[in-house]
């Protein structure tokens, strides 16, 4: 197979590392790995929160519903995303959390890919 395209699963793929599929974080020399942007596959069961605000941002975010409804807490407002399809972007310096009012997939798309980001296992209430 050639080394410059890989063919795969999101769920599949995305269940051993916490659902990111491509990013900083991918073994260099692998097509998956990139500095410039991360991309994710949550699902997220109903009542799954993140286990603390992200603060300090240093990337911008696309956050986009497959599935579900699925609520994002931002400084200033809260974003329920309820159709498919339904998307919020933030950008840098933007403190974030959220929370899966439904059992919810998303699709996050991040950048830069930036290391040391990563924080403890999301809470499910």
């Amino acid at each position: 197979m050639d080394d410059r395209v890989y063919v795969g699963n999101a769920a599949v793929d995305g269940a051993t590392d916490a659902g990111w599929l491509l990013g900083h974080f991918k073994p260099a020399g692998d097509v998956r790995h990139s500095t410039d942007v991360e991309v994710k596959w949550g699902v997220h069961p109903a009542g799954e929160s993140r286990s603390r605000w992200a603060t300090g941002e240093r990337r911008t975010a696309l956050l986009v519903l497959i599935s579900g409804a699925f609520r994002i807490e931002l400084p200033d407002r809260t974003v329920v995303l309820r159709a498919p399809g339904d998307y919020v972007v933030w950008g840098r310096g933007v403190d974030h959390s959220w929370y899966a009012e439904r059992e919810s997939t998303v699709l996050t798309v991040r950048w830069p890919s930036v290391p040391g980001y990563r924080v403890d296992p999301p809470v499910r209430r």
